[in-house]
């Protein structure tokens, strides 16, 4: 059985959770969610929590379980904390702005970098170098952070490109004479 599996959702206070089916819809002071799961797992309100178990005893649906719990404590958190992704740009003449709903990034190559942001996320530069990026979908703020990354991931000679901010870099020696 799984240990996170087990547990049940809370629902915090100002959150309404409805479940219907497979459906979870939770709504908040952020906004609004919901989560369509997978039929492997059986999914119940009572008492101001959701419990998620297992539908049978096959390998997939005990493994869907522990899965289904944590993304609708996701859900949960979303609505009403929200998810934010801190990303920092290493490199001379490295750096990010927002303009209008399009993040602008000078990477190094011979032209800038256009990323249009999308619905529900918001992203702000405190700092040229400094991307934070917030909504309330924690898989949608990690793909737009993934994204990003891609456009000119860290390298590990100097560190130039964009990471996250907790990512460690291994450096490596450069050539020897």
């Amino acid at each position: 059985m799984s240990r996170i599996g087990k547990k049940p959702v809370a629902v915090p206070s100002g959150v309404t959770a409805n479940v219907e089916g497979q459906t979870v819809k939770v709504k908040g002071a952020k906004g609004a969610l919901q989560l369509a799961l997978p039929d492997d797992v059986v999914v119940s309100m009572d008492k101001g929590a959701i419990t998620v178990a297992p539908r049978n005893e096959t390998k997939r649906s005990r493994s869907m379980y522990g899965t289904a719990r944590t993304l609708v404590s996701n859900l949960m958190t979303g609505v009403s904390k929200g998810f934010e992704e801190k990303l920092e740009i290493n490199g001379v003449g490295y750096r990010a702005a927002v303009q209008g709903k399009n993040l602008q990034l000078q990477l190094g190559y011979s032209h800038d970098v256009v990323y249009p942001i999308p619905a529900g996320i918001a992203i702000a530069t405190p700092k040229p170098t400094e991307i934070v990026i917030t909504g309330i979908d924690k898989q949608v703020v990690g793909q737009v952070a993934a994204e990003i990354r891609a456009f000119r991931g860290p390298e590990p000679y100097k560190g130039k490109g964009v990471k996250y901010a907790d990512e460690f870099i291994f450096r490596k020696e450069g050539k020897k004479k």
